[in-house]
């Protein structure tokens, strides 16, 4: 069907007594004001969707060139098969973020973080703009604003890159489901011309064992086991609070991580790992033997939870490890606060920001890992990564030397002289067969 362009202060003149369309001299209709003459917008566009229901908007005076634009738009839309409601559009950012956010199932600490994210570096610059106007340049204009805002006393501090990433993801993902519902035509995000931020890789730094050793020995007698089940399994946190022995293959000794504790709006609930990844791990025998001993002075306690995710399991029914005295179990947050953090006070230990969370406990897991020749591609499901390239970006640089590798190597072909000096490297040609002697290799 096609549309047209209502001109809503200007109709055709009838002859009064033909009843035709008037035409003046230069061929064209002669026109009359309406009723409607001089009142609101001029130009009303009629035109039809991809479900052929007529719609319109309508443009001011003097746009009669935008209205032609627009109408040719949508009609171009409809036959590409792209169109999309402008109306649709209309929402502002902040309330359809607010809905995009509300149906994810994110644990309490991932709402948290997304909720700053949003609150203090979206929202302030773009949350009361409707969606039909997000474009390249805004988008341009929001991350300039995130690194060039003047800091005030009480004001958030400038996100560092790495966070300014993750704000930039965060912002991207509601803005693909804005296109998936027909909201907007494309992701400006994802444009070429815009310059994502760039997190900046920061290397892993392990704890020495002795660190290890002096957090174990602080730690309370009820959770010891954290750096046994940290260290030694290479356990996420939530990991950790789902441990139960009864996932213990005793035979094969490997353990089944089977689910994670995650707090989803307050309540406690049961989670497939990371990624809905279950995985095995290799066992030691002193890992088994430590927490054999653990669950004699402190038995398991049954625990029944809800799944938080849409799964045939309505709730399940685990013997765990780690609750506290009362037999329950502690959220991230409170885990933190009341444990491990003050556990370093404790040990005489400063507490670093981003390196003794307990994540560092899978990091000293890792490193033992590589040390002892374990590859990559192991290491990776181990640790129940998404990928062995993200296992590699992370742990590089822990890695063997492969530089004193390569010289033993060459060793077993060209034989150290045993008179070369252990302090001197010296290069001669010997005459005659034209190659180079290293000595000191």
């Amino acid at each position: 069907m096609a549309g047209h362009v209502q001109d809503r202060w200007y109709r055709n003149k009838i002859d009064p007594v033909t009843g035709n369309i008037m035409v003046g001299r230069n061929g064209k209709p002669l026109k009359e004001p309406t009723p409607e003459h001089g009142k609101g917008m001029r130009y009303k566009v009629h035109y039809y969707d991809d479900a052929s229901k007529e719609r319109n908007k309508s443009f001011p005076d003097k746009q009669k060139g935008k209205a032609d634009a627009f109408l040719l738009s949508m009609q171009h839309d409809v036959l590409a098969g792209v169109f999309t409601d402008p109306d649709a559009g209309k929402v502002l950012f902040r309330d359809f973020a607010a809905k995009v956010l509300k149906g994810r199932s994110q644990g309490d600490s991932s709402v948290r973080n997304t909720d700053n994210q949003l609150k203090h570096h979206v929202f302030p610059f773009m949350g009361d703009k409707r969606l039909s106007s997000f474009n390249t340049d805004l988008i341009r204009e929001w991350l300039g604003w995130m690194t060039e805002r003047v800091e005030v006393k009480g004001s958030p501090k400038i996100p560092a890159a790495s966070y300014r990433a993750q704000i930039f993801n965060t912002v991207s993902s509601i803005l693909d489901v804005a296109v998936s519902e027909g909201r907007i035509k494309v992701n400006p995000c994802k444009d070429r011309s815009i310059s994502r931020p760039k997190p900046v890789a920061k290397k892993v730094k392990v704890w020495p064992d002795a660190r290890l050793r002096s957090v174990g020995l602080a730690l309370p007698e009820r959770h010891k086991p954290v750096t046994v089940l940290g260290a030694g399994l290479g356990l996420r946190q939530g990991e950790i609070f789902a441990f139960t022995l009864d996932d213990v293959d005793r035979g094969r000794m490997m353990y089944h991580v089977n689910r994670q504790v995650v707090t989803v709006r307050g309540k406690l609930k049961f989670k497939l790992p990371k990624g809905h990844k279950t995985r095995v791990v290799p066992l030691g025998r002193g890992v088994l033997a430590d927490l054999d001993d653990y669950a004699e002075n402190f038995p398991p306690v049954t625990i029944t939870l809800p799944w938080a995710e849409d799964d045939s399991r309505k709730s399940e029914t685990v013997r765990l490890l780690m609750v506290n005295a009362h037999g329950e179990l502690y959220t991230r947050q409170a885990f933190n606060n009341v444990i491990w953090r003050p556990t370093f006070t404790k040990a005489g230990l400063d507490y670093t920001e981003g390196q003794d969370g307990m994540h560092a406990l899978r990091h000293l897991f890792a490193s033992h890992m590589l040390a002892q020749g374990v590859n990559i591609k192991e290491l990776a499901a181990f640790l129940g990564h998404s990928s062995e390239a993200f296992t590699l970006r992370v742990y590089a640089h822990l890695m063997p030397d492969s530089y004193d590798r390569a010289r033993l190597a060459i060793d077993h072909l060209f034989k150290p002289r045993t008179e070369a000096s252990d302090t001197a490297t010296e290069v001669t040609d010997e005459p005659g067969d034209g190659l180079a002697t290293v000595h000191g290799l």
